[in-house]
């Protein structure tokens, strides 16, 4: 019998940190693709990018029981994915051959691990702050959408509220993250990952 898909990240989370395996794959199988493309987005390698997944997902499941269940998961996740590939980017730059490719992919040469954790630490926070700057019942269903993962007819139901409401509620959300958000430094990317 197939084990029905938890939601909720939440759910996911306290399922991980008692040492649940089969959760463990449905988190892989949920955000894996999307911490690729973020990956191969900062290193313009698949082959580096491939190896980040691995090792974030390996951080995942030696760290669960160390993860905080109220913090938005997914940003912990590309929060992982940020530093490792900015660590692996600091090892190729002794590299001379990568340092040639970092130049042809006009990617800056310097940059210095403790400054970019603390920089995409700050972008996140940043995030958050806008996205619980939205109207009550936005964030709500913004939440439900993009954290809970439900679909729209299921949000509908949730709430008690038609699908149009619950699309014009998105698409009122997703302009004001826009608009509140493009003038961050490396939003763009951040924001396409993490938050739509």
């Amino acid at each position: 019998m197939t084990k029905t898909p938890h939601n909720s990240d939440t759910e996911l989370v306290r399922l991980l940190k008692a040492g649940d395996i089969s959760v463990f794959d449905e988190i892989f199988k949920k955000y894996s693709r999307k911490i690729f493309q973020f990956a191969f987005g900062i290193l313009k390698s698949k082959s580096d990018a491939e190896e980040i997944v691995q090792e974030v997902f390996f951080k995942v499941w030696e760290n669960r029981d160390t993860i905080q269940e109220h913090l938005l998961f997914r940003s912990y996740l590309f929060t992982i994915t940020y530093n490792t590939s900015i660590s692996l980017i600091r090892i190729k730059l002794k590299e001379a051959r990568f340092i040639d490719h970092l130049k042809s992919i006009q990617v800056p040469p310097n940059q210095h691990s403790t400054s970019s954790e603390l920089e995409f630490s700050e972008l996140t926070t940043q995030a958050q702050d806008v996205i619980d700057q939205l109207p009550k019942r936005q964030k709500q269903i913004y939440l439900l959408s993009r954290e809970d993962g439900l679909s729209y007819t299921e949000i509908a139901g949730k709430l008690n509220i038609s699908v149009n409401t619950v699309e014009n509620h998105m698409v009122k959300a997703l302009g004001f993250l826009r608009e509140n958000l493009k003038k961050i430094s490396l939003m763009s990317l951040l924001f396409y990952h993490l938050f739509l």
